[in-house]
């Protein structure tokens, strides 16, 4: 098997494996078969707002790291399956520390870094947080300090990393666990990396409302979303969605793993950092947010642009399929993704039979096998989805609810019809309310 299979067969997501295997799995897999092969690369603006160098990382060097902090958490003495929270911005770090955490056997915990302290204290106790890394300095903000005030506060958050420079004092410096050549040296022998313990992030960017998705439901999500991408290996994938929900970190990192591509991240927005990035002759998939459409009309895209992203959340309004062709995108380049919450991720490619617009309209057009993902809608409209991309539970007292990967997640957003398409994802409103269930239900 190698690692980008499921790109060119997706036949494939009916395989079982993907109930099994982890993220530094696909790491290892292509760091073996390909070492050379661009896994991240930073942006040249880097220095400027994190004190940190540019890197370009191959999936040696990069497999490399995540097994040397690896080692390092194994050594905090955190009961295996511990939450670890990441606070970090979209960079390589991010990258690099969620499959540390995963290969030392815990469960990484997404962490928004434009969170305030209140916001990160009621997480992190939601969720039951043990540990969190963070960096030092992000422009003008300083967000290992933000995260030594929470844990002032929750006594359960027993450590604190993160990378320099200037890591403050009572905080672990995570480029001196890198170098560390004890822990570099250490025979212990590392949990499987076979098995994932998934991630847990929260739904509607709510901090008390943590979600917990096993590694087996990412890779089957990525895979469902590359279906409509057909991202390749040695291609690159260009994102300036935030890696801190299933949105971002579906498009992003999961599926730059199973495809075996590269991954670039722009953390902070510069129009000509942007313009830099995009111009690099190397075949890209950009990933912006879908509120960036209108700025990207018009604009001379470079012919190395393999597909455009808009990666967007409900509730959401779909742009006007009838604009002049000047005024739009070309629909064959462009791959609409909807977030349902921390629920589900469902893409596809306009001006084809899986048009988001075709299917959300009518599901059964979705055209994936039903164990990795189904949809309908209920009797009063809302989308439900199931199957293996879709499985996910709500943390109660930090203890994930047990529910069956076939069960049904009725979200609450419902999709308005016209001619055929979903032209918005709204709010729905539940039984007995204004009559617009019977509405959803008849469109």
């Amino acid at each position: 098997m190698s690692a980008h299979w499921v790109v060119t067969e997706a036949e494939a997501l009916r395989a079982p494996v993907l109930a099994q295997i982890g993220l530094g799995a696909l790491l290892r897999l292509t760091a073996r078969r390909h070492p050379d092969r661009v896994a991240l690369v930073d942006p040249a603006d880097k220095p400027l707002w994190s004190g940190r160098p540019a890197i370009t990382w191959t999936y040696a060097a990069a497999a490399e790291i995540v097994d040397r902090l690896a080692r390092g958490l194994r050594g905090w003495r955190l009961p295996p399956g511990s939450r670890v929270g990441l606070c970090l911005p979209g960079s390589a770090e991010n990258a690099l520390a969620l499959l540390a955490v995963e290969a030392a056997g815990h469960v990484p915990c997404l962490l928004p870094v434009s969170w305030d302290e209140d916001s990160l204290v009621a997480a992190v106790q939601g969720a039951g947080v043990s540990a969190v890394l963070t960096q030092a300095r992000l422009g003008t903000a300083a967000p290992a300090e933000r995260l030594c005030a929470v844990a002032a506060r929750y006594f359960g958050l027993r450590y604190v990393a993160a990378f320099g420079p200037d890591v403050p004092d009572g905080v672990i410096n995570l480029d001196r666990v890198v170098l560390d050549e004890r822990a570099a040296a250490d025979e212990a022998v590392p949990v499987s990396p076979a098995v994932s313990g998934g991630i847990i992030s929260f739904a509607a960017g709510d901090p008390g409302r943590p979600i917990h998705r096993g590694g087996g439901a990412l890779v089957a999500a990525a895979a469902a979303h590359l279906v409509a991408t057909r991202v390749g290996p040695d291609e690159r994938i260009l994102s300036l969605a935030a890696p801190h929900d299933l949105r971002g970190l579906v498009t992003g990192l999961v599926a730059a793993l199973v495809s075996g591509a590269g991954l670039e991240m722009l953390p902070l927005f510069d129009g000509a950092a942007f313009a830099t990035a995009l111009a690099r002759d190397v075949p890209t998939h950009l990933v912006v947010p879908g509120f960036l459409e209108a700025n990207l009309v018009g604009r001379a895209l470079p012919a190395s642009l393999r597909s455009i992203g808009l990666a967007h959340r409900a509730p959401v309004r779909f742009p006007n399929r009838s604009r002049r062709p000047d005024q739009a995108l070309r629909h064959d380049t462009v791959i609409d993704t909807v977030a349902f919450d921390e629920t589900a991720i469902v893409s596809g490619r306009r001006g084809t039979g899986r048009d988001l617009a075709l299917v959300l309209a009518a599901p059964e057009r979705l055209g994936l096998p039903e164990t990795v993902m189904a949809i309908r809608r209920d009797e009063e409209g809302r989308l439900a989805f199931r199957g293996q991309a879709c499985a996910s539970a709500p943390l109660q007292r930090g203890i994930p609810l047990a529910e069956p990967v076939q069960s049904w997640r009725t979200t609450p957003y419902a999709p308005m019809v016209s001619a055929g398409l979903a032209t918005e994802i709204i709010a729905a409103a539940r039984s007995g309310g204004d009559g617009m269930s019977a509405a959803f239900a008849s469109a």
